[in-house]
This record gives C-alpha cells, sequence and structure tokens, in this order.
C-alpha cells in the first residue's frame, strides 16, 4: 500500500500521550517515539522500563477493527511456520484510542541472498491451504474494507469479491466514467483470463509491495502489514511486479521453488487491476488515470 493517507481525528501528539499513559500503567515506559513508515495509521516505537522497545500504531474507536484485522492476519501467517512477522501482542483499546502493539525488529535492506530466501519462504506460505477462497474474517486493504466471504470458485470470488467492491468506490466518488462500466465488463468475464489455470487456495500476504517486506540482520525475511486470505498465489506474485523493489533473485528463487503456470503474465495485470483502483480510491491522483488505462487493455486481452 503506497500513498498518503489521514484517518482519524486525533493528532499524534495526543496518540504519544495515550501510549505513554497506556504503557506507564501497565509495565513503565521510558520514551514514546513517532516512527515513519505507515501510510495509514501513526506509529510509534515505546522503549519500555525494562529496556525492551516494542512497536505500536495508534487509531480511533473506529479503526479498532482494522487493527484487530492485522493482528488476526499476522498470526494465520504465523501459524503457517513458513516466514518470519512480527509477533503480536495486544490489540485493544482505551476511550477515545486504539491501538496494535507487537514486536519491534531490526530491519535492514535486503541483498540477492536474502531475498532468493525471501522467494522460497513465500513459496512455502503459498504451500498453507484451505477449502475455499477467502477467510474466517473480513478485513482490510490499506484503509478499505475488503470481503472475505468464502467461495469455491476462484474467478467468481476475484470477480465479486475483489473487483466489483472497488469499482463501485469508484462510481460513488469523484473518479465516476464510462471506463467504470468497462471495469464491470471485465470483473463479469473474469473467467476469461483462466483457460487451463486452477488455482487451489493459497495463504496470501495479501499486499505485498516492496514497504511491506524486510530483512533482519542475519537476512531473515520478515513480513507485515498483510490484508490475508487464501487465494491465487499468482495475485501476491503479481502485487511484487507492480511497485517494484523486488530483484531477479527473488523470483528465480520462487519460481525454482513453486514454477508458474502459463498465462500468468496477462493474469498478473488482471490481479494488481484491484490494487490500482484501491489506490484510485485512497489516493486519486494518476492511480485513476492509471486504472481507466489497465481496464481498457485488459478487455482488449479478451476480445
Amino acid at each position: 500500500m503506497q500513498g498518503t493517507a489521514t484517518q482519524g481525528t486525533a493528532t499524534p501528539g495526543q496518540f504519544e500521550q495515550f501510549f505513554t499513559r497506556i504503557a506507564r500503567r501497565l509495565v513503565g515506559v521510558r520514551e514514546v517515539v513517532p516512527v515513519s513508515g505507515g501510510c495509514i495509521q501513526p506509529a510509534y516505537a515505546v522503549t519500555l522500563a525494562s529496556g525492551e522497545t516494542v512497536f505500536a500504531k495508534a487509531g480511533t474507536p473506529d479503526e479498532m477493527g482494522r487493527l484487530k484485522a492485522e493482528a488476526g492476519g499476522l498470526k494465520a501467517l504465523a501459524e503457517a511456520n513458513a516466514i518470519r512477522v512480527p509477533q503480536v501482542f495486544a490489540a485493544a483499546g482505551e476511550g477515545r484510542h486504539s491501538y496494535l502493539v507487537m514486536e519491534h525488529l531490526k530491519l535492514v535492506p535486503g541483498t540477492p541472498a536474502s531475498f532468493a530466501r525471501l522467494g522460497r519462504e513465500l513459496a512455502a506460505l503459498h504451500r498453507a491451504g484451505a477449502t475455499g477462497f477467502g477467510f474466517e474474517r473480513d478485513n482490510y486493504i490499506g484503509a478499505t474494507p475488503q470481503s472475505n466471504v468464502i467461495d469455491t470458485d476462484w474467478p467468481r470470488f476475484f470477480g465479486g469479491r475483489r473487483l466489483m467492491p472497488q469499482l463501485a468506490l469508484a462510481e460513488s466518488g469523484v473518479h465516476a466514467g464510462g471506463w467504470i462500466d468497462e471495469g464491470r465488463k471485465l470483473a463479469e468475464a473474469a473467467r476469461a483470463f483462466f483457460p487451463g489455470h486452477a488455482p487451489t487456495p493459497s495463504l496470501l500476504h495479501g499486499d505485498l509491495w516492496g514497504g511491506n517486506a524486510g530483512f533482519l540482520e542475519d537476512g531473515t525475511p520478515v513480513l507485515y502489514d498483510p490484508a490475508v486470505y487464501y487465494g491465487d498465489r499468482e495475485a501476491d506474485l503479481a502485487m511484487t511486479e507492480l511497485f517494484g523493489g523486488f530483484p531477479a533473485e527473488f523470483f528465480a528463487a520462487y519460481r525454482e521453488a513453486w514454477p508458474l503456470d502459463a498465462g500468468y503474465v496477462t493474469r498478473r495485470d488482471f490481479y494488481n487491476l484491484y490494487h490500482v483502483l484501491n489506490h484510485a480510491n485512497l489516493f486519486g491522483g494518476n492511480y485513476v488515470a492509471q486504472a481507466r488505462d489497465l481496464i481498457l487493455r485488459l478487455t482488449a486481452t479478451i476480445r
């Protein structure tokens, strides 16, 4: 999830006071420092009296659902036992605030070897399956609600639970135009992108751009800020190509661990339409033109 969004009514200073108060009451605190990186909610490094530092996200009461959904997604990824994620300590709220507190990890830039390891471990994560597409609860893609009602038909799930809601949001906003009708036709024709491709449900990170993956100093890959659901593994791979940041070693290692089916290149753009539409709805700007152009280009491929 890229871009800039301001959510809620409390100021960063109020959130800092809130975390200080909570930490002092529970375990004591030395310092609360705002940290950058989150485009949806304020985040802090909270140093406790013990010397331990935890990572905390802040929200309003209305955002408690999003923070709990993130905690649930991290739990699901951790239980797959395939790739490292931050440990969640608490997801709760008090008064005018809500919060998610988790393990604070020192992350460093990746090397070719660590990116290759990420590719292998992502393939292992994708082997964690389910009986249907979706998830045990609805969650969020960035700040946008994401429906995860289980369906055994993947093209129907992706067209109806991913593209259609984003197109409805676009139509209700300031970006309405004829291209949205074309987008609906594309979503309804989702099956056209799957000749000979019948994916099994794979556990997905769901929002896998370069800003949601990092590495520990020993090269261990870490994933965070998920939008978890069970879907076609190609959808995760597609997003790694949308904004860049993943080198050739990552893709080579993934394909060696689990080769991709024919037709991935066309489906890649179809899957990324979901994220481009979401960015258009959240941030506007050039993403609107990108969504429109992508819809028209994809429509031409199935005529």
